[in-house]
């Protein structure tokens, strides 16, 4: 790392309490198990859940709510649905599944759970949405064991990206994250003495920490926790830099031990389990790899690019088709319900905005013609996945 003068929002900060934080070394105080105890916490205060519980729109028109792509993390699923109740007072016909990364939760006789995979054939990690009827996942030890497994791993990230800003061996991932942010010398010094204390808190701490919150996000809350010792533009710079340090890692991110997507897929089929395709943009080649899916989903908040093309391109292939039963055309809200229990000042806006069954593009004007020509709307394929997950 090229020797850099001290951050200039550091030397002129008018707040003079943020220096004592960065001088104070390595110990770890009360603030800091406090704090670490919090961000790791599953329970809800009754603020939260007022407000998990209060939706910002209300949808009284909407009749059919579709939602099989979206994460509950650690907010209990009463909460969730009181939420949807609330979004929705007048649905009529509704399918309603969560989906956690890699652990299978149910709801209402129904089952569901994203998990990452890997295509050898066009070497990208993909996801595929699992859905089932309760019954048939109860006594599904191989499929549970291999969502364990994944869930490990891919927990297991976290530690790389700990590593990536601690160890000198990958001491280039930092250099590309502080030229792509303009981080300099003084605040890299300061990521790596907090993420050293985060360490050692995981460490001090693991017995009691829930397995759902071994995952990257626990770094940005740490750091937004120290808002209340250090000056905002610090922070902020910080949380920009540390960004580019997770999608390096990300994208260095060993892909070998993850299940082949054909593994998955056949111990899914082998117990009568759905497939959906996620946001498909993002690893263009599933489109021509022919699984044995029951379909794609063309939009959602992270792909909306290319929703008409990609309704257009399921209808063509449904048309192509000669026997067996057609691809389904769904959209996605992948809402994670952990963002709106944060405090609203430290919210991924974009994130924090979804919600669950707000699909827009369903209504949208010029995607509406298409999906009227591939004879698609919500009700249709609420029927027709129910049917295939009975």
């Amino acid at each position: 790392m090229r020797k850099l003068q001290l951050v200039r929002s550091m030397q002129e900060s008018p707040v003079p309490r943020e220096k004592a934080v960065v001088e104070r070394g390595d110990e770890l105080t009360d603030w800091d198990h406090q704090v670490y105890r919090a961000i790791v916490s599953t329970d809800l205060s009754d603020e939260q859940r007022a407000r998990l519980t209060s939706p910002a729109q209300v949808f009284p028109r909407q009749e059919e709510v579709l939602a099989v792509h979206w994460h509950q993390e650690f907010v209990p699923l009463d909460v969730v649905m009181a939420r949807v109740d609330a979004t929705f007072p007048n649905r009529s016909e509704d399918l309603i599944i969560p989906t956690q990364h890699n652990v299978l939760t149910a709801l209402n006789g129904r089952a569901g759970v994203e998990v990452d995979c890997f295509s050898r054939g066009f070497n990208r990690k993909v996801q595929l949405l699992l859905h089932f009827s309760e019954q048939r996942v109860k006594d599904a030890t191989v499929l549970r064991s291999m969502l364990a497994h994944t869930f490990k791993y891919r927990g297991s990230q976290l530690f790389e990206f700990i590593g990536t800003i601690l160890e000198p061996t990958y001491e280039y991932r930092l250099q590309q994250a502080a030229e792509r942010t303009g981080a300099e010398e003084a605040l890299v010094d300061f990521v790596r003495r907090h993420v050293r204390k985060l360490k050692r808190l995981i460490e001090m701490h693991e017995a009691v920490t829930p397995p759902e919150s071994i995952k990257n996000k626990l770094i940005r809350h740490y750091f937004d926790a120290l808002r209340r010792h250090v000056d905002e533009r610090t922070i902020q710079h910080a949380q920009t830099f540390l960004a580019a340090v997770k999608a390096l890692v990300k994208a260095s991110f060993t892909l070998q031990y993850f299940y082949q997507t054909a593994e998955i897929i056949e111990e899914v089929r082998s117990i009568g389990g759905g497939i959906i395709v996620p946001h498909p943009e993002q690893f263009w080649p599933i489109l021509l790899a022919e699984y044995d899916v029951d379909g794609y989903e063309v939009w959602n908040p992270q792909s909306q690019e290319f929703t008409e093309f990609l309704v257009n391109v399921v209808h063509r292939q449904n048309r192509q088709r000669r026997g067996g039963r057609e691809l389904l055309i769904t959209m996605g809200d992948d809402t994670h319900m952990g963002e709106k229990a944060l405090d609203p000042k430290y919210q991924d806006p974009e994130k924090a905005g979804r919600e669950i069954g707000v699909q827009p593009a369903w209504d949208d004007m010029h995607i509406r013609k298409s999906l009227i020509v591939a004879n698609v709307d919500r009700r249709r394929i609420i029927q027709e996945y129910k049917s295939r997950l009975a």
